[in-house]
């Protein structure tokens, strides 16, 4: 017995250290820091050209834009976004109106409350307003549109839908167009991203023109470079001259013509 009683003790002294050991080299992991209630995200980019949904908005020409979004973490957001546009006066100068009207900028509003009902899919449901501050002589219609949306996102791709509440971007009797269309970001490695988009945008009413719903679609490519995003897509639609082709000082350029544009951004 005493041999045994002298084993035990030799074994454990011998053991100790390594339990020691053991516990020095793996301490407790510290706690998860807990979500914040809001967060705080601004954007900002310049373009060679901002195009709305496929079409022109800068006549051809560079866009500066940025914004910010606040969000709860129950779900509930809302944000503003802004950009250089030259399309309200080109479009009233182009239909003999005032020279001196002037939107310079489009600035949305917007609002919502996402939530996912299961793995990987996430719901969207939101409003938005699309407001122009006109100097001078002021369109009728309004070109300020009100819009609501719902959209669904699993995995990589989105499915949205849009309506307008209001006349569509001051087009007499557009109430209740709406917008349908699906995109995708797939991240390919590097910092490297491709986001393919198609888009259906039906333009409610009678018109000289014909019907002057269109599909839209694009390929973008995207670079990471330390919190900068470079640029780079393809865009085109199947607009008709007769319903997207301008006079003055816009003449002869179809609005929804196919280019390329490039993008240099920041998120923050």
């Amino acid at each position: 017995m005493k041999r045994i009683l002298t084993s035990f003790w030799v074994a454990t002294l011998l053991a100790a250290p390594a339990v020691l050991l053991a516990q020095t080299a793996a301490p407790a992991a510290e706690p998860a820091k807990p979500e914040p209630d809001f967060t705080f995200t601004g954007n900002m980019a310049l373009s060679s050209e901002y195009l709305y949904r496929g079409i022109a908005q800068t006549n051809h020409q560079p866009a500066i834009s940025g914004g910010f979004d606040f969000a709860h973490k129950s779900g509930f957001y809302v944000g503003n976004w802004n950009s250089s546009i030259s399309w309200i006066s080109d479009a009233v100068q182009a239909a003999g109106g005032t020279e001196g009207t002037s939107a310079p900028i489009e600035m949305d509003f917007y609002g919502g409350y996402k939530f996912s009902p299961g793995a990987d899919i996430t719901i969207d449901v939101g409003v938005l307003e699309y407001y122009y501050p006109i100097k001078g002589f002021k369109p009728s219609p309004s070109p300020d549109t009100f819009e609501v949306y719902l959209a669904g996102t699993y995995g990589p791709a989105t499915l949205k839908y849009s309506q307008a509440t209001t006349e569509l971007f001051g087009t007499f009797g557009s109430k209740n167009s709406y917008y349908l269309d699906l995109s995708a970001t797939f991240d390919v490695g590097g910092g490297f991203s491709v986001v393919p988009h198609v888009g259906y945008q039906k333009v409610k009413g009678n018109f000289s023109c014909g019907d002057p719903s269109y599909t839209d679609y694009n390929v973008k490519a995207t670079k990471d470079l330390s919190g900068w995003t470079l640029g780079l897509g393809v865009y085109g639609t199947n607009t008709k001259d007769a319903c997207w082709q301008l006079g003055g000082p816009v003449e002869g350029k179809n609005l929804g013509a196919s280019r390329l544009v490039a993008s240099f951004g920041k998120s923050f």
